[in-house]
Order: C-alpha cells, then structure tokens, then sequence
C-alpha cells in the first residue's frame, strides 16, 4: 500500500467515525452546491449581459470555466479510471463514473475562482474566504458521503484552479 492510499485510507476512516444522520442529511444538501445542475445555470445567469460583445464575451468566461472543468474532470476519470472508496458504505447512490478526479470539487473549485477573477473579488478577502469555505463544504462532503478519496478531491481543487488559470491566459478573455 503505497503513502497516498494509506493516507486517503486513514482520512475516510475518521471521517466515517462523524456519521450522524443531521450531518448526513445536510452533507447530501451541500454536496449539489457542486454539482452541473446547480453551479451551470447559475454561471449563466450571473454571467450574462445584454450590451456590448466585449460584455457578452467577458459574461462567458463563468460558463466556460465550469464547463471546462467539468470536461477535464470527465475526461480524466475515463483516462484514469479508479475505482470509488468501499472502505464503507455510501451514504447517497454511488456515482457510475470513476472516483479520480472529483468533478464536484473541481467544477465548484472553477466557479468560485472564475467568479472572483471576473468580478474583481479575488482582491478582498470576504470573497476568498466565502469561496473557500464554499470549495472546502463541497469537498468535504463527497468524503463524508464516501464517494471520493481525499487525494480525488484535493486534485479536483488544484484542476479547478489550473483550468480557470489557464483560461485567463487565452487571449478571448483578457479585458481591452
């Protein structure tokens, strides 16, 4: 057993000892804040805007990160392929596709940072601190659900801000 299996082990044996049914209900809430349904029509709404191509351009930027992320996270779990956690049971219906990375984490990872790169917010740390609490929610309940293994959800963290990092890079969404 490699150091990263041991570790992702030994984290969801602690977080298996929480169960709790309040905690499992709220964790099954907080779980959707990740998900497409929830963060893509929510992207679009808050990115849209009826004047000025630039405007409309730069109100795609929220949409395209999440659904870029949401992209990169399927195409590497069907590249990688692992297998999702049975050291316990799940606590909601184990998702058909692979563990490795956490789409909910990157993709909710992608939209909080999109959303503070587009509207400035990345410069307070009100901001920061409400996305971050919002990234570290989502991911600890795709463990606390044990769907994920901590290293699923750590890199779906890290893709999530790679991809938003690289899409500021492309010359469609630099600002005039």
């Amino acid at each position: 057993m490699s150091a990263l299996e041991i570790m992702d082990s030994t984290l969801l044996v602690w977080i298996n000892d929480w169960r709790h049914p309040a905690l499992t209900a709220g964790m099954g809430l907080v779980t959707w804040l990740g998900s497409l349904v929830v963060l893509l029509p929510l992207a679009l709404a808050i990115g849209w805007r009826g004047d000025g191509s630039t405007r409309r351009r730069q109100g795609l930027f929220l949409p395209a990160a999440v659904l870029g992320a949401s992209a990169v996270a399927h195409l590497l779990k069907w590249a990688i392929d692992r297998e999702r956690p049975d050291l316990f049971p799940s606590l909601v219906a184990m998702p058909a596709d692979a563990s490795f990375p956490s789409a909910h984490a990157m993709q909710v990872t992608a939209f909080v940072a999109a959303w503070l790169v587009a509207s400035g917010g990345w410069r307070r740390l009100g901001p920061v601190l409400a996305g971050g609490l919002l990234i570290a929610a989502v991911g600890f309940s795709r463990l606390y659900l044990q769907v994920h293994f901590p290293s699923d959800v750590l890199f779906g963290v890290v893709g999530g801000l790679l991809w938003v990092w690289l899409l500021c890079r492309l010359p469609v969404w630099r600002r005039a």
